[in-house]
């Protein structure tokens, strides 16, 4: 079964008189375990389809299943519910809480989650310690580099046991060495089985995946495995390459 079944999903967003059509009937499928990279150019959609497979926003038409159950049928709390256990997010800007330790945030979904002190502490120790921070539980964000706020990022987005960690061009504001380091973790929890999702607009970045799906003017572009040998896409002179 798929973990992401997407069937000829649209998203019409209303501006004034104006309809834009972020989406067009696009349709996908994301099996457990794949490394999927989403690219594509500003207005290409793929930010929208993001937020469609994080179950922060609904489609105007078609089928999101996310492990088999359909995500239009669910209620706001359901929604909630789905996004805190089933997805775990890690964005460009590490969406960190200012002065809390690195232990709490990581502790925070878990205290969502109604789990007891102990069993979430431990949890969060845990993790911390799987992502090289285990003598940096205590630090705040400012006492923290912007490669170690990112691994805190990580280990909150695992401490749930997602069945999907969705990544949002996670190192666009790090340094190249340090965006090495983010994406050979992401290597590393794919190898172990994680289902991994990164949209970027970077090249390098998408090579850590192993297929590379291109999205342009709302609709799938291209959409293959990651190969040496693979070239990009043939596209028009006047469209924009992805």
């Amino acid at each position: 079964m798929a973990l992401i079944d997407i069937t000829e999903i649209a998203k019409t967003y209303v501006m004034g008189e104006e309809e834009v059509h972020a989406l067009r009937e696009v349709s996908l499928r994301v099996d457990k375990g794949e490394y999927v990279a989403i690219m594509g150019p500003s207005g290409s959609g793929k930010s929208t389809l993001m937020n469609l497979i994080g179950c922060l926003d609904t489609p105007t038409s078609g089928s999101y299943r996310l492990n088999g159950v359909e995500v239009a049928e669910m209620t706001d709390d359901q929604l909630a519910e789905i996004r805190n256990r089933e997805i775990g997010f890690v964005f460009q800007t590490f969406n960190l809480l200012p002065r809390t330790t690195a232990l709490a945030q990581v502790e925070l979904p878990l205290v969502y989650a109604g789990l007891a002190k102990k069993e979430r502490h431990q949890r969060a120790v845990d993790a911390l310690k799987a992502v090289g921070l285990g003598d940096r539980l205590g630090h705040q964000p400012s006492e923290l580099s912007g490669g170690q706020r990112q691994r805190v990022a990580v280990a909150r987005a695992l401490i749930t046991h997602p069945s999907l960690i969705l990544a949002d061009e996670p190192t666009g504001n790090l340094d190249s060495k340090t965006g090495a380091d983010i994406m050979a973790l992401f290597d590393e929890l794919n190898s172990t089985g994680n289902t991994i999702i990164v949209v970027t607009h970077e090249e390098d970045i998408a090579g850590h995946a192993r297929r590379i799906v291109r999205l342009l003017d709302g609709q799938i572009l291209d959409d293959a495995p990651n190969t040496p040998e693979r070239k990009m896409p043939t596209v028009s002179a006047s469209a924009p390459v992805p």
